[in-house]
Parts: structure tokens; sequence; C-alpha cells
């Protein structure tokens, strides 16, 4: 192995020449080439569609079609199979190893499309953030140099471990409305919140892209929801998806594309858009995605991509379902499923299982019936499903609310933090979060997947003694977390772990519960508040973070 990595050194010189051709790393995504999409979605639809109005998903899978000339019909959802030309890749360290070493089979100087590689998944959550990159290093420096020496051989960006988790790092680099991105991981669908159709798959499909080969999907069905309304204070968008679970269970979005329209879509912030698409995955979906909406265009401006937004904008058409579609959705979507946002509550989803759907109001009588262990032992915030600067900015409010009562997480209640990428972590603490988090006893760790994945080295207490933790994370099935087939996790929005963690109890409800402060004087927390984007814009964080580019 080390061999191979000193081989791919030496000759990632002569690939970072641009000799063979390729695509090269990008700091940000390019502008999407919206001209050909049109192009190629106006061929289908004046051949094999025939004028029928489309879904957006619909528009993106045609407008990627590889040869729209070679169809001689309609696709049949769930029996026909197209061929696709994705327009990027992303990789994250754990299935990135195989896909290249494939990869390198194909002769190719260059990949063929942008491709990116995230170290995310090999950080184990112990001590804190920096000393635990750093055990990273010593425990898996193979991969990292074999993974880094073959970026620069094949012009592919490198994010090294600690600069944050790959769904985020998309979200906030690579991910543009309307283009089509494969991912090596189930959560890649995260993009969708940004207009993007991006999807999970295994690395041996990433290497069809990354060598021009075209992939092939199964027609996907696709699933509207129709959002109306608002969500009410103490809600947020991953309430919307946990109910969603809730109503569908994990095998209900099976072969479906979940596109989300309706007034409702208006009112979600575009990081709110990808936690609902994120945890997508746990439905079964191929993918989610959002129409294009003025809260995506405010987002690219915050993260240094207006061109794409000014252009998102100019191509808004190809970037929402035609409006036929929308005004008849059980004529245009396989299936239909409505949700008033105003009328939902915090949730609680688990254990074992993301589609055990419990509402706030109701949690205290179910877990009693069922006699699951009130006292939480642990409270998680952040990972990729819910890290934006909206999640922590208003998980902090409540936090500030507790510490000027002289109040901190509830004894014997571990309280940690996951910031989603280096760009948050440095904002975080630049802004006050982190410092208000720290204030109640939180432990800020690494930028990287950590106790999500089960990367985390619990050494709190009988590693096999029934307990409960809830977390923002995305998946709660037996043992992910910690190894402990005892540990009932619940998924939660990060105000309600946060509410969780202040009192120490599963039951607590701060809709209707009061805390005790410092002098045992009962208080209410007030609803949460946060910005979608923070007013002095993003940080850029430390250096060593940043991608590498130059070869």
């Amino acid at each position: 192995a080390r061999r191979l990595v000193r081989g791919l050194t030496s000759t990632a010189a002569t690939a970072a020449s641009g000799s063979g051709g390729g695509s090269g790393p990008q700091a940000r995504a390019a502008v999407p080439n919206y001209a050909l999409f049109t192009q190629r979605l106006e061929q289908a639809r004046r051949t094999v569609l025939e004028g029928r109005a489309l879904t957006l998903a619909q528009k993106i899978l045609h407008a990627h079609l590889h040869d729209v000339g070679s169809m001689t019909g309609a696709p049949v959802a769930g029996e026909s199979y197209l061929k696709l030309a994705p327009d990027r890749v992303a990789m994250q360290d754990a299935s990135a190893q195989m896909a290249i070493l494939q990869f390198m089979l194909s002769g190719m100087r260059q990949t063929a499309v942008p491709t990116s590689i995230h170290c995310d998944h090999l950080v184990e959550a112990f001590e804190g953030a920096d000393k635990d990159v750093a055990r990273s290093w010593q425990t898996s420096r193979e991969i990292y140099e074999f993974l880094q020496a073959a970026a620069q051989k094949y012009g592919i960006a490198f994010w090294r471990p600690g600069s944050g988790i790959i769904h985020q790092l998309v979200l906030e680099n690579y991910a543009a409305p309307g283009t089509l991105m494969l991912g090596t991981d189930s959560h890649t669908p995260n993009a969708g919140g940004l207009g993007m159709l991006a999807i999970g798959v295994g690395g041996a499909d990433a290497v069809d892209a990354m060598a021009a080969i075209p992939w092939e999907l199964k027609a996907p069905r696709v699933l509207g929801v129709r959002l109306s309304g608002a969500l009410q204070p103490w809600c947020s968008p991953k309430d919307v998806i946990l109910a969603l679970a809730g109503r569908l269970s994990v095998r209900g979005g099976t072969g479906y594309i979940v596109e989300y329209f309706g007034d409702g879509v208006e009112s979600l912030s575009c990081t709110g858009m990808a936690t609902i698409c994120n945890m997508g995955a746990e439905i079964g979906a191929t993918t989610s995605v959002f129409p294009y909406t003025p809260s995506m265009a405010r987002y690219l401006e915050a993260t240094s991509r207006a061109p794409i937004a000014k252009a998102a904008g100019a191509n808004a058409d190809y970037l929402s379902a035609d409006a036929e579609a929308v005004r008849d959705p059980a004529r245009y979507y396989d299936e239909v499923v409505e949700i008033d946002l105003g009328a939902l509550e915090p949730g609680y989803n688990g254990p074992f299982t993301p589609d055990l759907y419990t509402p706030r109001s109701k949690m205290a009588d179910v877990a009693g019936a069922e006699g699951w262990t009130d006292r939480v032992s642990a409270a998680l915030i952040g990972s990729c499903t819910n890290s934006s600067y909206q999640d922590l900015s208003r998980a902090a409010s409540l936090a500030r609310q507790a510490s000027e009562r002289g109040l901190r997480v509830a004894e014997g209640t571990e309280f940690l933090v996951s910031p989603g990428s280096e760009q948050i972590r440095a904002t975080m603490e630049r802004d006050g979060i982190q410092q208000a988090f720290e204030a109640i006893g939180a432990k800020v760790l690494a930028n990287a997947c950590g106790p999500c994945i089960g990367q985390w080295n619990r050494t709190a207490g009988d590693p096999r003694a029934p307990n409960t933790i809830v977390s923002s994370f995305n998946r709660n099935f037996r043992a992910r977390n910690d190894g402990n087939p005892n540990t009932l996790n619940f998924l939660a929005s990060p105000d309600m772990v946060l509410a969780a963690a202040l009192s120490g109890r599963l039951s607590f409800n701060p809709l209707t519960d009061s805390l005790a402060d410092a002098q045992g004087r009962p208080f209410k927390l007030q609803p949460p508040e946060g910005r979608e984007l923070p007013a002095s814009g993003y940080a850029s964080g430390r250096d060593e973070y940043r991608p590498l580019l130059a070869h």
C-alpha cells in the first residue's frame, strides 16, 4: 500500500498539468450549464414525453439523460431503466478507498466529472475535537495518505479529517440547483435542500460517473409532499421529516423520489430543507428534493456562490414542477401526502427505528407505558442532519436562557456537540454559540460524523446498562451509536435535545413544564430564536481544513 501511495504521489504533478482531459478539482461548484439541461429537457418533451407536464424530479432526470435520441418511448416508473449523465461525485473516506482502486483500472488521468473526497468517517469521538482528529491520523494515516495521493493524481478535491462531514461540505461548496450528483453515502440526498438531485450509491456506481460511463437508474416514482402553512415557534424542519417518517415507515419511500411543493415550502430555510432531505433516506427514498426558493438564493450568496444564484433565478421554470402538476398533483405525482406545517408539534422518533413517531405532548405517557428509561444519560446535537447555523443558534438561545439562571445540563447527562464543518465551527465560535454551549457543560467534538455512525468511545457507566440518549442525528438502530444494544436513542430537533439535556428527562416537555434555576425557583424556557444565516457572514476557519487543490 505504501508503494502504491509513493507511485501515486510521483505522478501527481503530471495529472495536475491537465493532460488527458477531465474536469480537475474545484474550490466551489461552477455555474451549472442550464442551457444544456433545458435543451435536453425540451428534446425529451418533444419526443418521448409528448409535451406532458412534469414534476421537478422528472425534469432534472430528463435533463440528465445520456442520450435522449436513443429512447423509443417515455420511461415507465418502476420498470424502465434510465441512462444518466451525473454532474458530480462526492465520496467519504470509508467508501472512497475501493472506488478509487476501481477507478485506477480505467486508465484515465483525471475524473470525467468534478469529484471530491471527504475524510469524516474515521474520527472517533473521545476527548474532544483536536485530540480526536490527531488520533485519527495515528490510526488511519495509511488510508488518508492513499486517498490524498490519489486525489492529487486524478484531480480530485481532498478534504482532510477535521474539515467537516461530507454532506455539510457538499451543501456549502458544491450543491447547485437542478444538477445531479452521486455520493457514496446514504445521506447524500441532503443536497436536495439546495434543489440538487443527489443520490446515495455504492462505489462502483460512483466510478461509472467518474469514468464517463452512463449511470443506470430504475425510473423512480415520484411522491409529492404538499406543505402548507408555517411552523410554530417550538417546531423545526426536523419535525417535518420525523412526522413524515412516522406516517410512511422506513419502507414507505422505497422506489420513490420525494418531492416537496406547496406554499409552505417558502417558509423554510435552505438548511432546514436540507435536514428534511437528509432523513429521506430513513423512509427508503431514492432521494428528496425541493424547488428553487429565495432561501436557496440567500444561502448560495452567503456561501460565495452568487453567480449560481443568479443563473438559477434566470432558470426558475426548470427548477420547479410545471404549474399544471402543482395545480393537479394527484394526476402527475404517483402519490401525494399533505402536511400542514402549522399543525405539527415537536416529535421524538425511536427507540431502535427512525419511524416510531411520538408527538412531544404524548411522550411522558407513552414512555411510561412502554417502560422506557426516563433519565437521559447523553444529549447530542449536530451531525450532517442538524448542524446548520440556524439549528445551532436556536439551541444556543435556550442554552443562554439556562446559563442566565445559573443552570447547567442535568447531573449525569453528557452533552456533546458535533459541528458539521470547519466553517460552521469557526462561525459558531466567533458568534458566541460555542461559548453558550460550553457554559452549560458541553463538549465540542471534531467536525466529523462521530457518534452518529458509532464512532464514539463512550466510557461513562456500564457499557451494557439500559439507558436513554437523545440526539439530533438521523438514525437510531439498536447499538448504532455506542455499541450498547440496551441504549434507547430518540431522534429529535436540536431544540428538544437541548431541553432534554437541561432537564435530564425524556418526559420533560419544554412547552408546558418548568425547570428550576440555581436558587430552586421554577422557570419556563421561552421558544428558541435563531438566525437563518449569520449576520456577519460565515467565518472561513483554519487554513489546514481547506481542501487540497494546489498540485
